[in-house]
């Protein structure tokens, strides 16, 4: 497997992993749907000016239109990526995957229940879930998001990945007979995998979850959050959803022991990562 991390002062970092003194950890970045990792440099080079000699991944798989492909097959390729810069730096890792890429990130985590993923950073993921017109139209522009799921709800719909997130409040019944994706890794279907994925998820030393009412794609933004619709499209705080109050996935642990971080950023559309703002309020505070 090849991988490319970006380094700043590179001689120094390789003197620093050689002896074990690497002040920052290294991190690995995924990017959102229909996009690659050139999205992401801006990110890149932030994180490598403010902290030098840190080793940046910014994974490049499934780019562009490839982005589409179903879910679990890129979770499988995500998690192999993972597990291969986990064991080039036992010390410890940082996870930060953006959109979609934060959803994926986080399924190839509870994939892995013996990682060394210290810090994940979910950034505007639709970690519950996705049900909107104005990031289905980005997509599939001649889709509704009410008749969605008699695509989404279909053997051909599972093939893609928004098929696998599409979580529509007014199809619960159909969500959790046709969904191959979510509702396995936030445990509202039970698995084989059920206790593994619960186990990666509270291996965590710290999830932090950045989402804001700007968003304009995550629908509903608090999605990024773990909260989302009910039948009437009132949205039911993360903490008052049963996959919490059940601690299905380890949420309601990881918040017990102060390890559960909610970020919340205004103004902001979509909450790129090649903005100044976002990268030194939202994100540089957590790469420690």
């Amino acid at each position: 497997m090849r991988l490319q991390p970006h380094i700043l002062l590179a001689t120094l970092a390789s003197c620093s992993i050689l002896s074990g003194t690497l002040a920052y950890k290294p991190v690995v970045i995924l990017h959102g749907i229909l996009s690659g990792p050139e999205s992401m440099t801006f990110l890149v080079r932030e994180i490598e000016k403010i902290h030098p000699g840190t080793i940046v991944y910014n994974c490049d798989k499934f780019s562009g239109w490839y982005s589409l492909e179903n879910a679990w097959r890129q979770v499988d390729q995500v998690r192999d990526y993972l597990n291969e810069v986990g064991k080039l730096h036992p010390e410890g890792i940082i996870v930060l995957g953006y959109s979609q890429g934060g959803l994926l990130a986080r399924a190839a985590i509870q994939s892995l229940p013996n990682h060394n993923v210290k810090t994940f950073i979910s950034l505007s993921s639709p970690q519950a879930g996705q049900y909107g017109t104005s990031f289905l139209h980005l997509i599939f522009p001649d889709l509704a998001a009410k008749t969605a799921f008699e695509l989404f709800y279909s053997r051909v719909g599972q093939h893609t990945s928004v098929g696998g997130y599409w979580n529509d409040p007014h199809e619960q019944d159909l969500y959790l007979k046709y969904s191959e994706f979510l509702p396995l890794i936030n445990n509202e279907k039970r698995t084989s995998n059920s206790t593994s994925f619960k186990m990666g998820m509270v291996r965590l030393e710290k999830l932090v979850m950045i989402g804001g009412p700007n968003d304009d794609v995550i629908t509903p933004w608090q999605s990024s959050h773990f909260s989302y619709y009910d039948e009437n499209l009132d949205v039911i705080p993360f903490y008052h959803r049963k996959f919490f109050t059940d601690d299905s996935i380890g949420i309601k642990t990881l918040q017990e022991a102060d390890k559960l971080i909610i970020v919340v950023k205004p103004h902001v559309h979509h909450l790129p990562g090649n903005r100044k703002d976002v990268i030194h309020e939202v994100i540089m505070p957590y790469l420690d």
